[in-house]
């Protein structure tokens, strides 16, 4: 790991997921109130929507171009709201250029799947009835960080047709977390203990495990997406089923880029003190442009 992100996972003192008197709601808030401390970036609009039920966040920059990402928030589908991802859709709308809706979908374990997945639809068929307002209109991206982004490519496969382009960072993807990267090692920040419980809160039973909708390394659709962008971190125990992923793809004839950030670790996307997060912000951004901007490339 690098230096900083070394310091960064030692100097982690949070609470055992879980464990014996592990207060949820508690936790839940005291990350909400922490990101909302901090810093954050003006950006030209910010509004929270009501699309058909789900709760969202619209963020527009300043002289938006043409186009709208969608946005699911990780947190191992349990954690993190859009009040936490407040500040990085504010970075991320700024450098696309473009809003973002970011969606607060239903969390386990007092909503399990399919509940996240079935609220992403519900945003997408409220896009498709609503995208006549200038401010919501295509051509349209999705986009996810580790369950979000597991979020987002479900969204992708469950609708054919409907993004121009998915964008993932350090997707979560196989509840059996059976990839050689989670063996690497302890000190990851990311324990393998942890993933299972977030698999455990958000699956109803292990039969889920195996539901392409949860996870979607299963699926037979991949030949479906559109052109898609995955990053993975160096020493992130999701890299391996991450790169798979991008693989997968690539195999199945979808245009996929891949990249692996040296040195990092789970996480480090979204918090702009590590400077690993602005470079990848921007690709990520730019990649998005390129395919949002592209004409005749499909989708609305």
């Amino acid at each position: 790991m690098y230096p900083e992100v070394r310091a960064a996972v030692e100097a982690d003192a949070g609470p055992v997921l879980g464990a014996p008197g592990f207060d949820l709601i508690a936790h839940r808030e005291e990350a909400r109130q922490a990101d909302l401390r901090l810093p954050r970036e003006d950006v030209a609009a910010v509004e929270d929507l009501d699309a058909d039920g789900v709760r969202c966040r619209l963020f527009t920059p300043a002289d938006a171009l043409p186009g709208l990402v969608v946005h699911a928030h990780g947190g191992g589908f349990v954690l993190n709201d859009i009040d936490v991802h407040d500040g990085i859709c504010r970075r991320f709308a700024n450098r696309l250029r473009r809003p973002v809706l970011s969606v607060d979908y239903r969390r386990p374990p007092e909503d399990p799947f399919p509940a996240a997945p079935d609220d992403l639809d519900t945003v997408i068929g409220w896009l498709r009835r609503e995208g006549t307002d200038p401010d919501l209109a295509g051509p349209y991206a999705v986009h996810g960080d580790s369950a979000g982004a597991n979020l987002a490519l479900v969204a992708a496969l469950r609708n054919p047709g409907f993004f121009r382009a998915v964008a993932l960072v350090y997707p979560f993807l196989d509840p059996h977390d059976s990839f050689p990267s989670w063996s690497e090692g302890p000190g990851s920040g990311f324990d393998p203990s942890e993933a299972r419980w977030y698999w455990e809160q958000y699956a109803r039973t292990e039969a889920d495990y195996d539901d392409p909708d949860l996870a979607p390394l299963l699926s037979d659709r991949l030949h479906t997406l559109p052109p898609t962008f995955v990053a993975t971190a160096e020493h992130d125990p999701l890299r391996d089923e991450g790169e798979e992923l991008a693989r997968r793809c690539a195999e199945a004839g979808v245009e996929t880029v891949g990249i692996r950030c040296l040195g990092q670790t789970h996480g480090f996307w979204r918090h702009a003190h590590f400077t690993a997060s602005e470079p990848l912000v921007r690709q990520v951004a730019g990649w998005l442009d390129q395919h949002l901007e592209r004409v005749g490339s499909g989708g609305p």
